[in-house]
């Protein structure tokens, strides 16, 4: 299976919400950062301005219920595209 990684906390998804071409995004949330995919996330730049703004806010996530229990945002952060960091 090929995961697929959230451009902003690297969040791991069975699939791209930017589509099997990685060009059409589907405007879906991440559940953990609450990105807006093929908004927030649209270039390297708005990815990175935007994973500013969450960790300085607590890097609390978007969905709280989904949080696994004893989550660290560092391994997942590790999981993301260069290009995006």
């Amino acid at each position: 299976m090929t995961l697929w990684f959230c451009r902003v906390c690297g969040l791991d998804y069975d699939e791209s919400p930017w589509g099997p071409d990685g060009r059409q995004p589907d405007f879906s949330s991440c559940g953990c950062c609450g990105v807006t995919f093929g908004f927030d996330d649209a270039t390297p730049a708005a990815a990175r301005q935007f994973r500013s703004q969450w960790l300085a806010a607590g890097a609390a996530w978007f969905y709280p219920r989904q949080r696994p229990v004893g989550w660290e945002p560092a391994p997942q952060l590790a999981q993301l595209d260069p290009l995006y960091r």
